[in-house]
Order: structure tokens, then sequence, then C-alpha cells
């Protein structure tokens, strides 16, 4: 039992990667990078789209191939694309090829994400019922690196000044390709979910309608916050201090996330664990727009960081329970492919409103709203577990 729970660990560094690293830490450099290269609101927001962009794009060459190639080989490939990505992205000034080194990590971390929550349901094969346990593993994992980001990039870019932005994307290129090389020696020990059923990948979204939407309304939402929450907490003076405390404990919330979630997951059925966790999402989305002390920013980051990678895994949990085995790839990316559509709109959208009202304000509290929209949503989708007799 222990080792497959180091496996789960270790296959954990694949959200580290994809999505704290590729993603997130975007909003910790970001500063520096739009001081040093004299952005504005709309640019800044255009290269985290880019990530989006390249995201759907791997959701949808996932989509197509994981039926193929197994989930495996997308997601070791995965990993190194994206640690390759992201090296390439401190090797450069240029904002086209910034934005196209953003673009590939966003491919790289879809394959990571997809094919590597399939693999995390299946680690005790023959032990479904640990399944929910070890998929949110997976998923809290992206909080290792959140807190490490949290305590380097700030402190680096601090000491050195805005001009090293490109040192911080080096330094996490550098550390992904090492942790690609752990994930795999995981990878490499979970059995492939669709070889262990016989039988096609065959099923439907049809019944799975309303998850599918409040799934879209969270990538919509969440993104905002996390491209322009760290923006927004230096345009009102916080300092490098309240910065690092404020991102330590969004990733320290994410370790939290599994015993959190992993019950309501596994016990609450239809839409009401997602709806929970954007129920969430949304009041610590909203708390920002209220006031920017200290404690309110926080509580913000630890209300967001204990949900926000349990509504990918509220998603993943569903799947395991509706859909069948060998089809679980499949249906985890045509999950992300709507997710990475959503949230394509949410960064550029809330940069243009910035530079539209001098002010990061309008676009955060709607993100928030959206969130609370998704909630309601989630509370439509219906049980289709089957039933024990069946």
């Amino acid at each position: 039992m222990a080792r497959g729970y180091l496996i789960a660990f270790l296959l954990s560094f694949g959200p580290t990667v994809s999505n704290s690293f590729a993603r997130f830490a975007y909003a910790l450099v970001l500063p520096a990078m739009r001081n040093d290269l004299a952005l504005d609101w709309s640019q800044a927001g255009a290269l985290n789209t880019a990530n989006a962009f390249g995201y759907l794009a791997g959701a949808l060459l996932a989509r197509m191939w994981v039926s193929r190639t197994g989930n495996r080989p997308l997601f070791n490939a995965g990993m190194v694309i994206t640690g390759l990505a992201l090296l390439a992205t401190g090797l450069t000034r240029d904002l086209n090829a910034l934005a196209l080194a953003r673009v590939v990590s966003g491919v790289g971390g879809a394959w990571v994400f997809i094919c590597g929550s399939a693999l995390s349901g299946n680690i005790f094969s023959g032990q479904p019922q640990r399944a929910t346990t070890t998929i949110a593993i997976f998923f809290a994992g992206g909080g290792f690196g959140l807190i490490g980001c949290a305590i380097a990039l700030p402190w680096m870019l601090g000491a050195l000044g805005d001009a090293a932005w490109p040192r911080a994307w080096q330094a996490m290129g550098v550390v992904s390709l090492i942790m690609a090389l752990a994930a795999a020696w995981a990878a490499a020990r979970i059995q492939e979910p669709g070889r262990v059923q016989a039988g096609p990948a065959v099923w439907s979204l049809r019944a799975l309608i309303p998850q599918l939407m409040a799934y879209v309304c969270f990538g919509l939402g969440y993104i905002g916050y996390m491209t322009f929450v760290i923006a927004w907490v230096r345009e009102n003076g916080g300092g490098t201090g309240l910065v690092m405390l404020v991102w330590t404990v969004l990733g320290l919330a994410t370790l939290v996330a599994p015993a959190v979630w992993a019950g309501p997951c596994e016990r609450w059925r239809g839409g009401r664990p997602l709806a929970a966790v954007m129920g969430v999402l949304a009041v610590g989305a909203f708390l920002p727009m209220y006031s920017v002390q200290s404690w309110v920013m926080v509580l913000s980051a630890a209300l967001f960081g204990v949900a926000m990678f349990s509504a990918p895994s509220a998603v993943s949990s569903l799947i395991k329970h509706a859909v069948p085995m060998p089809a679980w790839g499949v249906a985890m990316a045509t999950f992300t492919v709507a997710f990475a559509i959503s949230q394509i709109a949410g960064p550029v959208a809330t940069g243009w409103v910035a530079d539209r009202f001098g002010s990061l304000r309008p676009g955060l509290t709607v993100s928030a709203a959206i969130l609370a929209l998704g909630a309601l949503v989630a509370l439509a989708q219906r049980d289709v577990r089957p039933s024990p007799s069946r």
C-alpha cells in the first residue's frame, strides 16, 4: 500500500510541472516581466491565453491519440515537452517567441494533466475504493510547486530585480526535467486503465452535460484570479512578504485539499461535490474585491487553494463512477477540451477590461461571479452512478 501512495506522490509531479510551473507561476513572474518588457495588461493576459491555446490543442490531440497510444507515453512526452518549453521561456525576450513557448508548454501540460489523471485512478488496480484518494493526491501535488514558487520566485526577483525574470523560467525548466524522470518511474508502474477491462472506449456525454457546463464556468472564472491576483496585490501596495505569504498559503491549502474533498467526492452524489468546490472558489475570488488587507488576502488564498485542484478532482471522480474504465482517458480529454476553450478567454478579457477601466477590479469581479454561477449549474447534475444491484 505504501508503495502505491509513493507512486501517486511521484505522479503528482505532473500537476507541479503542468499547472504550478507552466501556468500559475506566471502570476508571480508577471509583475517583473511587465515592468521589464513594458507590457500592457492586454499583452500580459495574452501570454497566459497563449498557454491556454496550447492547452486546448494538447487536449484535442490527447483525445484523438490516447486510445491508440495509451496514457503513459503521452504523459511522459508531456512532462519533457513542458520542461523544455519552460526553459525556452527564459531564453528569449521577444514577445512572439514568448507566446510560442507558452503555447508549447500548454500542449505538454494538457497531456500531463489528462493522462496523469487517468493513470492516478488506477494506481491500486483491483481496489477501486482507493481511486478517489489517489486522484486527489495527484491533483494536490501541484501544491508543492506553488509552495516552491512562493518561496523562491518573489525572493529571487526581489533580490535580483525585474530583469532577472528569465532566470525564474530557466530554473523551473531544469526542475521540471528532473521531475519528469521521477514521474516516468511512477507511470511505468501503473497499469493502463484501458487495458484492465476488455471492450471499446464507449461512453455517453449527454448525462454529464450539467457537469460539463459547470466545468466550463470553472475554466472561465478561476484563470482570472490565478493570472492577476498577485498583480492586484502589487497594484494595491502589497510587498514581497505578502506575495510570498499569499502564494505559500495557496500552495499549502492545495495539500490539505485531499483530506477535505476526498470524502465528499466519493460519497456525495451528482454534481454536489463540484458545486461545493466552486462555491468555495467563488467566495475566495470575491474576497480581494472587498479588501486587500493581509488577513483578507490570506483567507482568500486559503479558500481558493483548498478548492482549485479539487474541481478537476471532482470531475475525475464522477467520470470514474459514470464512465467505463477504458473510456476514462477519452472522457477526461473531452472535459479538458471544454475547460481549455473556456479558459482561453479569461486572461486576455480580464487584461482588456483592466486597460479600459484602469483597474483589475471589474474583470476579477466578473470572474468570481462566473464561479458562483458554475456552482449553481453543477447542482443540476443528477446522480449517474450505477446502483449496487447492477
